[in-house]
């Protein structure tokens, strides 16, 4: 089992930045790939980004691009969310997921574990 815990969430000014963390425990060595998604309430959820665990390299939904950045540090097995520019309609509960495949995959229905995740509030 793969175990996911998000932190760092809280409420920003527009315009402001803040950085999630997601640490990874448990058997990480079936992660390939791991995502973040955001949920307001009453809507779907939505995919933001991802990054292939080993690999390093990223992928992310335009909304955000240019503002977010994902990164992670292997050692640390703990992978990271910067936002940046932050709008109102950014405001969500953020989560981590984890993948058991390769892939650059936005459907959350191909993710195998997933976080609780953490709220952030943007104001205007």
């Amino acid at each position: 089992q793969v175990q996911l815990v998000e932190s760092g969430g809280g409420l920003v000014q527009a315009g402001g930045s803040l950085r999630l963390s997601c640490a990874v425990s448990g058997q990480t060595f079936g992660v390939y790939a791991t995502g973040w998604f955001r949920q307001a309430p009453g809507e779907e959820r939505e995919f933001v980004g991802l990054i292939r665990w080993t690999v390093g390299s990223t992928s992310y939904a335009d909304s955000v691009k240019g503002r977010f950045t994902i990164s992670r540090n292997y050692a640390l097995n703990t992978m990271y969310l910067q936002m940046n520019s932050l709008k109102p309609e950014d405001t969500a509960v953020y989560y981590c997921a984890a993948r058991r495949s390769d892939g650059l995959v936005s459907d959350s229905n191909a993710y195998d574990y997933w976080g609780q995740g953490t709220q952030v509030t943007v104001s205007s």
